[in-house]
């Protein structure tokens, strides 16, 4: 599915089809790379099919999917510039095929934003930054499968250096006033977000 959404998203701007799958594949070897166990194409699917229920009020939805697509194409556990290498892989790879100059000026801004999930004024930002998040919500199980997902990516860690680290990601998350920033996400996922967060917690605990 992803593949197919991607070949008809950049054939809109480039003629040139090898240069279309040439693209897909440098994304599908990096979100199928054998340490990805959470920011993988079923990431990426996941994403989709949420901001699908609010596409009516994305602005601008060709750059979001772009940045949906390039924004964890970097992905190293132990490295902090992931976001800065995707959105440069991304301005180039949008300019292959000709995409309008301001559009990847957004697109960038957007893979950025993910790094700190900060409160954002552009509401397709927002949209981009709750779908990323929308796991936080989830039923039990796949809330379970996403933590173990995620400790596994951060494998090279013991658990002293770890968990300590991720509990502080949990409480920075639980002390933000809303962890979902739009009305959609908030209202579908923010309780049951909070609920799987301290659940969490409570193993470092």
């Amino acid at each position: 599915m992803l593949k197919e959404i991607f070949i008809a998203l950049t054939t809109k701007y480039s003629n040139d089809v090898t240069v279309s799958h040439n693209l897909w594949e440098t994304i599908e070897k990096a979100y199928t790379g054998k340490k990805r166990y959470y920011h993988n194409l079923v990431h990426l699917e996941n994403m989709y099919n949420a901001l699908l229920h609010v596409e009516h009020l994305i602005a601008d939805w060709d750059t979001l999917l772009f940045s949906l697509f390039y924004h964890d194409i970097v992905y190293k556990a132990t490295a902090k510039d992931n976001e800065e290498k995707s959105a440069a892989i991304a301005i180039k790879s949008l300019a292959s095929i000709n995409y309008p100059s301001e559009k990847i000026i957004k697109c960038s801004e957007q893979i950025l934003a993910t790094k700190l999930h900060l409160p954002n004024n552009d509401t397709d930002t927002c949209l981009l930054l709750d779908a990323d998040m929308a796991i936080l919500g989830a039923n039990e199980p796949d809330y379970e499968k996403y933590y173990l997902a995620v400790r596994k990516e951060y494998a090279i860690y013991p658990d002293f250096l770890y968990n300590p680290g991720r509990a502080k990601v949990l409480n920075q998350f639980l002390a933000m006033d809303n962890i979902f920033s739009t009305n959609f996400f908030r209202e579908k996922y923010e309780r049951k977000a909070i609920t799987n967060l301290k659940k969490e917690l409570e193993y470092f605990n």
